[in-house]
């Protein structure tokens, strides 16, 4: 039964829990960490770590998301970025770094988005979106690169002949139907027809609700976005237009569609990708215990030496031309290399380094060998 309350005369609202909310159960049984399996596939792609970066170029670069892939996660590359706009997009980068050193000092918080408005209007060049694929595919790690909705039909042609393995659609907030009426000429992206006619696996998102997961599964996407990345002091979302669920309800509503979705077509899997939420090791354990086969990681990820963004994080949507809804912030005041970020050692007693070594520990100290198992585990509701 659902948790309704009520919020005024005739009007309740349903209750809903972020991942703060919510605490992992022990049970019975332990087990060894070396005992436990972190390892997903999707599609014919397997992956070591439950692990999918959010597509953002302060976190990922041709040669970052190598690296992730090499350590057994999913590297994405966003076809729609700085990598994909400037020849010279390590010389960009350091634009947006230099800039953020000037806008403490001048007290200029809109100095960062308005120089990644810049940037973005710079023409789309499919020869360097086309480079950075083959840095990605010659290294011999699984290629996934990010459309916008708005431009996955002009772009995914390109992409695919370029070497894309996994095509990642998604938008802020991705509906199996969007209604185009002021803009006759516009043909509005059809997913169903869209991913019906392309031979690699097609994730989407993102979404917080059952339905529109539902839909979206119906569409033959291989994996479902929930949430929108959002991240304390980066994402603001929830400020610019209103919206938003709490991740754990989101993340839970969304393996309820998958099941029912298991159900319906007779033993078809779309898989869960929890994007947002995601602050420190433990709501990793708490996302896939919610039901998510993976996380989308962007914040946690700029911590890393590799990173291009040197520290800063923002998403593709702090670069909206007309309605930003990310900032571009300073990110953590440690800086280790990824391979210590996500599997330690850590001299970090607050879950933000070994992100992975803690969801093995996580898992073992409940008693599960592996994601699928984990998903089952008992939790419970503070206070």
């Amino acid at each position: 039964m659902r948790d309704l309350v009520e919020i005024g005369m005739g009007r309740t609202a349903r209750r809903a829990y972020q991942l703060d909310d919510i605490e992992i159960v022990p049970s019975r049984r332990t087990r060894s960490s070396g005992n436990v399996s972190t390892a997903w596939q999707i599609d014919a792609y397997r992956f070591d770590l439950p692990l999918v970066t959010h597509p953002t170029d302060a976190i990922v670069s041709p040669d970052t998301a190598v690296a992730v892939g090499q350590l057994g996660g999913l590297g994405v590359l966003n076809a729609e970025g700085i990598w994909a706009r400037h020849e010279d997009a390590e010389g960009a980068l350091a634009r947006i770094t230099d800039a953020a050193e000037r806008s403490l000092a001048d007290d200029d918080p809109t100095a960062l988005v308005r120089l990644l408005q810049e940037l973005h209007a710079a023409p789309l060049r499919m020869d360097l979106v086309s480079k950075a694929i083959q840095t990605v595919r010659d290294s011999g790690v699984t290629v996934a690169a990010r459309v916008s909705p708005q431009h996955a039909a002009e772009l995914t042609p390109d992409l695919l002949a370029a070497g894309v393995e996994i095509l990642v659609v998604q938008g802020t907030i991705v509906s199996a139907e969007h209604v185009v009426t002021d803009s006759p000429d516009v043909e509005p992206l059809n997913l169903k027809e869209f991913i019906a006619d392309l031979d690699v696996p097609v994730v989407a998102g993102g979404v917080s609700d059952y339905r529109t997961a539902m839909h979206l599964m119906r569409t033959g996407a291989a994996g479902v976005i929930v949430g929108h990345g959002a991240s304390p002091g980066v994402t603001s979302t929830d400020r610019v237009l209103g919206i938003g669920v709490p991740m754990a309800t989101a993340i839970i509503d969304a393996a309820a569609a998958r099941r029912d979705y298991l159900d319906e077509t007779g033993g078809r899997y779309v898989h869960v990708l929890a994007d947002g939420g995601v602050s420190v090791s433990g709501d990793i354990a708490k996302a896939i215990a919610c039901g998510a086969d993976a996380v989308m990681l962007g914040a946690p990820l700029a911590a890393a030496g590799e990173a291009p963004g040197k520290g800063l994080y923002w998403t593709s949507a702090a670069a909206h031309p007309s309605l930003p809804r990310s900032r571009v912030a300073a990110g953590p005041e440690y800086t280790v290399d990824l391979k210590t970020l996500l599997f330690g050692p850590s001299t970090d007693a607050e879950g933000v380094v070994n992100l992975f070594g803690a969801l093995r520990r996580a898992m073992a100290k409940t008693g599960y060998s592996d994601l699928k198992e984990f998903q089952k585990v008992g939790l419970s509701i503070r206070g």
